[in-house]
């Protein structure tokens, strides 16, 4: 099975990437990490994780959300997910990250909340 799609969009000041796939050990995990190295080199301080058509996460995927988590926290800035499927909370929500990483149920909730 292939792993992940990342589309990356602006709204305002806004970065979101739209997932679709697997986030799992390798080129995913990976691309995904680039892909988040790049927003923030690029300027960007508030960065949205669309988790809709992400159908597995496994603790390296999980790994990557939670450094860059970290990393935009340095930075001053914000990171959040939304639309996340129920399979996935329910990983996210037993490692407790869904305590932590904001979520919000749909794009434009999660806009609002980041301004």
């Amino acid at each position: 099975m292939p792993g992940v799609h990342i589309a990356t969009r602006l709204v305002d000041d806004v970065t979101i990437l739209d997932l679709d796939g697997r986030l799992i050990l390798g080129a995913a995990t990976e691309a995904l990490s680039a892909r988040l190295q790049e927003a923030v080199t690029k300027g960007s301080r508030k960065l949205l994780l669309n988790m809709k058509a992400v159908t597995q996460v496994d603790t390296t995927g999980i790994s990557t959300i939670v450094r860059a988590f970290v990393s935009m926290q340095r930075e001053g800035g914000k990171l959040a997910l939304f639309h996340t499927s129920d399979r996935v909370r329910l990983i996210l929500d037993m490692t407790r990250l869904l305590n932590v990483i904001p979520n919000y149920a749909d794009e434009a909730e999660s806009l609002a909340r980041l301004r």
